[in-house]
């Protein structure tokens, strides 16, 4: 046998081995029968005797077995001998015939022919003989007394395992094993034993498969007796490992390809049990996964035939899913159904002992024969209908080969009471230029799609009045074809248009002809979901209503919801989806079998019930699986609160209803935990201005008062004290009325089962509280006496309390509760003895509005209440309300101070009109308000008051002209006859105000091209710092923390000095603390941190001082021109002018659309990395600016819309 470029072992008639290269030139030689065990012999350490040891369930007798003596090989033993190589070409194993004992023995030798074990004494053992690939186990057969067994052997000749053959002894002999190119399958070639010589006999071949430790006969191929068909070769495909190569002595070569599939009902019923069948030779292991998950190879029944199986069909009507037809190796159909059948079937027993059936158990209705018609020189195709498919009752669909190996042949098989002698009718057979490897079919839209070979994707238009086959189309009416043969294919509906998919045996996972994915291992379609396990150990489900190949192919690639993915085991492929419930079956590698709860099912399965009003069964499952039960609400609270009567009698039981209770929030979970995937618009809220909380507990608690108090009673004092605001008081109160009933029924809840129940809701404290105020004193000492207070504390207290008047008790227990309004109320009305004990109390708590509502306006403590809430304004510096108190209250004298400190000059006056003050007395307390007002810059209003009150019209025309109010100045002067005041001050202070104008407007504009020159200079500076053309000239490496807001490359410059804000009268708005605060953050100093942002926060404040000068100039100018200096009003508007044009210029030179367009640092956020940060940091070198000086980075707005200019200067 060859292996690889390295050597040929051969066997030759002188019992040697000779190891050879691949010219077969010879490189060692050793003899096969070798009296040494091997370099493996075990060691014995010498500890204690051979008739001490342990010797397993033999007992100690098995120290005094003799060594069996092994029989002889067979007759049906060829007597050659065998060679098998392990997978990786590192030992060899050699079976031959002992000379001495005339037994087989095999024997492992190192690929240097090193012998390195041999096989314990086997009596029976024949000469088939094939090595694992993987490694781990030997395969031969061993003929035993009464069955015959394939057996296994390690490395070092020990046996390990066994499975019997489905043979009486001397029926059949095994010629040879053979491992597929995964080791997953073994293939058992057989014939039968022959009783005459000339004889023909059957050759047969068997696949066995292993799954959590049992063996599996799969699939069985008869060839027949004829003498062409007899089977002379049997071969795994090297590269392909489910493809299997057999010749038979007519020269007639057949190729089998198989592919793992899983037989399950395909309804989606509740009252369908999810059937799995599974072959396992002549039996049909079936389990109903809605009732019970047991591990295989146990089942829930199982089906016995004659044969041995090859196919499994269920049908595809999803209303009788359950039934199921079975194909045999004799090509006989045995068609199951459940129901319709009161004698209990032979066939069907339940899959393990003392089970009890919790399902229907289908019974053996009929059985068909298929005729496969071999004309005379034709060879036996074994398996000759493949992808046998139930299309309805007594209608099958399969597909054969065609005349040419690239052809098939789709059959339609009918049967039915008509049937003569029980044979399927061929009622059509439809050739195909293809070869199909695989059908489904649609149960819902019955649609059937075949894959050839090819990928190509063809309809088949079965129900047709002639069934027709076109190509399948997507929805754009391009031909589907799969980029890859798939090996499992599906139909599906997603959003609105019928898909195929596939999933090919390289984890590539296609829809139509899109890949969506490259990592799956499985894949099963549920209803409107779709389910695939994948490579990294998760499984994904998506729903495919409402949705399209673009938005699945990016859900695929991209990171899911945690609704939509979760870990699973590794290698875990999907067996099923229970119908109607929210089990999901895995199987794992090893064959055992998991069932999880996918978030996605389990809220699809829950929104289902809830639309269906079946509260119970979705509340039983959230309980289970740890669904938040506010989705109860959530899902459609309209509807919930519709049919609370129908929620309670279902759940029907006081302690689900209680939790339920106990976990509503104020949240909607529908859009925080659990958000739907299809928008919906059912979450609407019934009554919004009431909270979810409250408002299930009324209803729940009016319902359940309805249906039957006594039994909900402990749930009924939960909907208390769940809510916002719990009602405590009258939960206790409800606590205080059961002590007096007598219990009727049975059900009902005594008063101290309810307070104890209430207790261990609430803090004992706070319960104690709460029952004290209810100013009930029997309910209080109830509550205290299940509490751990002790009596000696609560009694005298109690006592204490019994012997106060009623209105002072309730004020005591208030108090004591810290409910000062309620006490402040109720000391209302014990009398004028305790109103000082009141004032203080309203002084402490600050309860002077509440204080003021409880007695007349007119009353002395109305007034009393009043003085000392107006002494409270005035200590927190509210001097205005203080007077409105006072004035109130009629202290007018309190009232007018008042009013002085705020500053109120009208209050004051109406003050002081109340108070009488006389002409003189008015005069003295204008001048003193304008005095104030002047300080406060109300130069305006200052001067009505001298005008108005004290008749001093000169001071207040000089006022006015203070405040650069000229055209009220002048309306003064006339109205007063006072025309000597403009020419000794109306006519300088215009022209005075003329010349500080210009002064001002020439600094603004010296100081607004400073800043503008320098900051261009910076921007410079900064981009070749970007460019690291200054990286040696800068001190300060901003490298060294990369949290700084932002920055500013210090440089060398021969540029100098110090720039300062321009502070004036015209432009100073914000306080001095604030102007300090900016300054310490940006400094103007060259080369400082942060400059270039200290450069633009300073020519906005420059631009808009300029820009609020234009009011103020236009004022100005008319008074000018009035009095006939037009040119130093000329003078000043083309000041103004002037500067007002250089700053519009200016504008796109210092706020460039670049600095506009990005005003966050664009290197940070939560995708980024400190590498991210540092490799965009180092290209650009330069932040920009933080979020709190984005402001800067906006142009201040010039308004053009400001006549202030006049034509005639022009």
């Amino acid at each position: 046998m060859l292996f690889g470029d390295c050597g040929d072992c051969d066997s030759w008639s002188q019992q040697t081995l000779i190891m050879m290269t691949k010219d077969f030139e010879p490189i060692t030689e050793k003899e096969i029968h070798q009296d040494d065990f091997g370099e493996g012999k075990f060691i014995t350490v010498g500890w204690g005797k051979k008739e001490t040891q342990f010797h397993g369930s033999e007992g100690k007798q098995a120290a005094h077995r003799k060594q069996m003596e092994v029989p002889p090989a067979s007759s049906s033993d060829d007597g050659r001998p065998r060679v098998t190589w392990r997978g990786d070409g590192q030992f060899v194993a050699v079976s031959a015939i002992c000379p001495q004992t005339g037994a087989r023995k095999v024997r492992v030798w190192s690929r240097e022919l090193v012998l390195q074990s041999t096989s314990e004494p086997i009596s029976g053992l024949e000469q088939a003989l094939a090595w694992k690939p993987s490694g781990s186990l030997i395969a031969s057969t061993q003929e035993k007394p009464n069955k015959h067994d394939v057996v296994f052997f390690e490395k070092n000749g020990l046996l390990h395992g066994e499975f019997t053959l489905p043979f009486q002894k001397g029926k059949a002999k095994v010629n040879e094993l053979l491992w597929n190119l995964d080791s997953t399958i073994l293939a058992v070639w057989l014939e039968d034993v022959k009783k005459e010589k000339n004889s023909e006999t059957n050759t047969y071949v068997q696949l066995w498969t292993v799954g959590n430790y049992h063996w599996y006969l799969k699939q069985s191929l008869h060839f027949g007796s004829a003498e062409k068909s007899q089977l002379v070769s049997l071969l795994w495909d090297p590269e392909i490992p489910y493809r299997l190569h057999a010749l038979c002595r007519g020269w007639h070569a057949l190729c089998y390809d198989w592919h793992w599939s899983t037989d399950c009902s395909t309804g989606e019923e509740s009252h369908l049990v999810a059937n799995v069948a599974v072959i396992d030779g002549d039996k049909v292991l079936v389990t109903a996964f809605q009732h019970s998950v047991v591990p295989p190879p146990m089942c829930t029944f199982q089906l016995q035939l004659q044969q041995a199986v090859n196919q499994v069909a269920f049908h595809t009507d999803p209303t009788k899913s359950a039934d199921l037809a079975v194909l045999d190796a004799s090509n006989r159909i045995s068609i199951y159904r459940v129901g319709d059948s009161i004698v209990k079937d032979p066939t069907v027993t339940l899959g393990g002992s003392g089970f009890k059936a919790s399902v229907e158990t289908p019974h053996l209705e009929k059985t068909y024969r298929v005729e496969v018609c071999c004309g005379e020189g034709k060879q036996v195709n074994p398996l000759a209908f493949r992808l046998f498919t139930w299309l309805q009752d007594d209608t099958f669909l399969a597909v054969s080969q065609g005349q040419l190996a690239t052809h098939s042949i789709i059959h339609h098989l009918t049967g039915g009471p008509e049937a003569e002698g029980g044979c399927l009718h061929l009622c059509l057979s439809m050739p195909v230029d293809g070869d199909v490897i695989s059908l489904c079919c649609n149960p819902k839209t019955r649609a059937i799609a075949l894959q050839l070979a090819d990928g190509q994707i063809l309809k088949y238009l079965w129900e047709a009045p002639t069934p027709a086959l076109e190509p399948w189309r997507s929805s754009t009416g391009s031909a589907v074809r799969f980029p890859s043969p798939c090996v499992q294919t599906a139909l599906a509906m997603i959003g609105g248009e019928e898909a195929i998919l596939g999933l090919t045996d390289r984890c590539r996972f296609f829809i139509n002809d899109v890949e969506v994915a490259s990592n799956v291992t499985s894949f099963a379609r549920y209803d409107e979901f779709l389910l695939v396990t994948t490579h990294s150990h998760t499984c994904q489900c998506v729903s495919l209503r409402d949705t399209s190949l673009k938005v699945l192919q990016a859900g695929f690639s991209s990171s899911s919801t945690p609704e939509t993915l979760r870990k699973v085991e590794r290698g875990s492929r999907i067996v099923t989806v229970v119908p109607q419930d929210t089990k999901l079956i895995l199987q794992m590698p090893r064959g055992n079998l998991e069932t999880v709860h996918h978030r996605a099912l389990v809220l699809a399965q829950i929104r289902k019930w809830l639309d269906r009003l079946m509260f119970k069964e979705a509340f039983e499952c959230m309980r289970k699986l740890r669904i938040n039960l506010n989705l109860l609400y959530d899902h459609n609270p309209k509807v919930f609160l519709e049919n609370v009567e129908t929620f309670i009698k279902q759940i029907d039981s006081v302690n689900y209803i209680n939790l339920f209770f106990t976990e509503l929030k104020e949240e909607d979970f529908t859009k925080t935990m659990y958000p739907s995937p299809v928008s919906s618009n059912v979450q609407l809220q019934q009554c919004p201005s009431q909270k979810k909380v409250d408002l299930i507990c009324d209803a729940m608690r009016a319902a359940m008062e309805n249906i039957n108090p006594q039994k909900y009673c402990l749930s009924i004092l939960t909907s208390h004290v769940k809510k916002s605001t719990p009602e405590l008081e009258i939960a206790l109160q409800k606590v205080h009325e059961l002590r007096g009933t007598v219990l009727l029924v049975q059900m009902g809840v005594t008063a101290e089962a309810a307070l104890k129940y209430l207790l261990f809701l609430v803090d004992v404290n706070e319960l104690y509280d709460h029952s004290l105020g209810t100013y009930d004193f029997d309910l209080v000492v109830m509550v205290a006496e299940k509490s751990q207070k002790d009596p000696k504390e609560y009694l005298p207290f109690l006592n204490t309390l019994r012997k106060m008047e009623t209105n002072y008790q309730h004020y005591t227990i208030d108090k004591y509760l810290k409910r000062y309004k309620k006490a402040l109320c109720h000391l209302s009305k014990c009398g004028t003895e305790h109103f000082s004990e009141f004032l203080n109390l309203v002084k402490d708590q600050n309860l002077y509005n509440e204080a003021l509502k409880l007695y007349p306006p007119d009353t002395p403590e109305h007034k009393a209440v009043g003085s000392a809430f107006g002494e409270h304004l005035n200590q927190k510096h509210l001097y205005e309300q203080a007077g409105l108190i006072f004035a109130r209250c009629g202290a007018f004298e309190r009232a007018l101070d008042a009013f002085l400190s705020s500053g109120s000059w009208q209050q004051a006056l109406c003050m002081a009109s109340r108070l009488g003050y006389m002409v003189d007395q008015l005069a003295g307390l204008a001048r003193n308000l304008a005095g104030k007002l002047v300080e406060q810059r109300k130069h305006a209003e200052a001067a009505i008051l001298l005008e108005q009150y004290a008749q001093d019209y000169e001071e207040a025309v000089l006022l006015l002209l203070e405040g650069s109010i000229w055209e009220e100045a002048l309306r003064l002067i006339h109205k007063y006859s006072r025309l000597d005041i403009l020419e000794t001050n109306f006519k300088p202070a215009i022209l005075e105000a003329q010349r500080n104008y210009l002064m001002f407007l020439d600094s603004q504009k010296t100081t607004f091209t400073r800043h503008r020159k320098r900051l261009l200079v910076v921007r410079e500076l900064n981009e070749q710092a970007r460019q690291g053309l200054l990286d040696d000239e800068t001190p300060n490496c901003l490298e060294a923390d990369l949290i700084s807001e932002t920055s500013s490359i210090v440089t060398a410059s021969d540029m100098s000095g110090k720039y300062s804000h321009s502070n004036s009268r015209i432009s100073a708005r914000s306080s001095k603390n604030r102007r300090k605060a900016e300054r310490k953050r940006h400094s103007l100093k060259e080369g400082s941190p942060l400059e270039d942002l200290a450069l633009l926060e300073a020519l906005g404040e420059n631009i808009r001082a300029t820009e609020n000068m234009k009011g103020e100039v236009h004022s100005l100018l008319k008074g000018l021109v009035l009095f006939g200096y037009d040119e130093p009003a000329r003078e000043l508007q083309e000041a103004l002018e002037e500067a007002l044009q250089l700053i519009e210029r200016s504008l796109p030179e210092i706020w460039t659309t670049d600095l506009q367009q990005n005003p966050a640092n664009p290197v940070l956020g939560p995708n980024s990395t400190a590498n991210s940060i540092m490799a965009a940091y180092q290209q650009q070198r330069i932040a920009a600016p933080a979020v709190q000086d984005a402001e800067l980075l906006i142009p201040p707005k010039l308004n053009k819309n400001i006549q202030w200019k006049l034509n005639l200067l022009q």
